[in-house]
């Protein structure tokens, strides 16, 4: 199993640490190694240690399926105008989302990643605050695949390609039906899941504590029968933040700005309220990672500085180690 924590591949990432060796002793004290990257938009820095990329993050942007379909009308009412989309996507339409991705793969395929993770999710900035949905989960687990076969064709790509379930429409591992729909609509052979342990709690705002939340899992596993073996991979970090959604979702704000990067920016501290990715401090998630024997467990916590992730890593990796977490081995805690 590799395990590894996630990390932006930009030129200050790393400054924190006075060495690529002072960094890799760090990741090895709590027993990781390696980096799950994403392309933050910039040249690859010269500097960066390639040999712990494990995993890469393809680019994701929240709201695609309208630009993909080029639906003019819904754009318009989404961005204001045909130009605004254009400036946010940053290129014209279909191909030029396409030649983005297209893009992305070459990088991570340079990189030497042995995995590759896609979002399956589709949701507007209005979605996120009203949670009333535009498009089903068919519609964005279709054009998804539809997607990725385009993309990944009959080509022999050197990594594994992991689905990665959200909580918005889409892939979001609580129907079995729509995760087989999923897994049998794409071609490629080395294709499985990367399972979000904290995106599928938000997909039960009820829950209270860390124990709910890893029951709640270990039901969507079972649930899922046979079809759980295709999980090779878990982002793991826990999300309690049903109290949130039930209070401060089901429609618009009254504040809500009319320009949409103004919206777009007063939206992303919306989204972190719900999506927490914060470490799990409860062992009854041990038992669950045994379970499914991940081949990559990425700690995906979220933090200001890369020195406060690592402190967020170790106190997920002390809980692991105090749960018998078995297929790990933790040294320095």
């Amino acid at each position: 199993m590799y395990q590894t924590i996630n990390c932006p591949m930009e030129k200050n990432a790393l400054r924190e640490y006075e060495s690529i060796p002072a960094f890799r002793a760090e990741l090895t004290k709590y027993g990781c190694d390696g980096l799950e990257t994403v392309w933050s938009g910039e040249p690859v820095p010269d500097d960066l240690p390639t040999e712990l990329i494990v995993g890469y993050h393809l680019t994701f942007y929240p709201d695609w399926l309208d630009f993909y379909r080029e639906d003019t009308a819904a754009l318009i009412r989404k961005f204001g105008s045909i130009q605004t989309a254009k400036q946010f996507y940053g290129c014209q339409g279909r191909e030029g989302l396409m030649d983005q991705y297209r893009a992305d793969l070459e990088r991570a395929s340079s990189l030497n990643a042995r995995y590759v993770v896609f979002h399956v999710s589709d949701v507007s900035l209005e979605e996120g605050y009203t949670y009333r949905w535009l498009h089903t989960h068919e519609e964005v687990i279709d054009a998804s695949a539809e997607i990725i076969n385009d993309l990944l064709g009959s080509r022999n790509w050197p990594f594994e390609f992991l689905v990665e379930n959200q909580w918005w429409p889409g892939l979001t591992f609580t129907e079995p039906k729509l995760t087989e729909r999923l897994l049998n609509s794409i071609h490629y052979k080395k294709t499985g899941i990367m399972l979000d342990t904290g995106h599928l709690m938000n997909t039960c705002p009820s829950l209270r504590t860390q124990a709910e939340g890893a029951a709640y899992i270990q039901k969507m596993l079972r649930q899922h029968g046979s079809l759980a073996r295709a999980i090779r991979g878990v982002h793991l970090h826990q999300s309690l933040s049903g109290q949130y959604v039930q209070t401060h979702t089901g429609k618009l704000p009254e504040d809500l700005p009319e320009d949409y990067i103004a919206r777009f920016s007063k939206n992303y501290s919306h989204i972190l309220q719900i999506d927490r990715h914060q470490p799990w401090t409860d062992p009854a998630i041990c038992p669950i990672l045994e379970q499914i024997h991940p081949e990559y467990l990425t700690h995906e916590l979220a933090a200001g500085s890369l020195a406060q992730r690592m402190d967020a890593v170790k106190i997920q990796a002390s809980t692991l180690k105090c749960g018998g977490f078995t297929i790990a081995h933790f040294s320095g805690l």
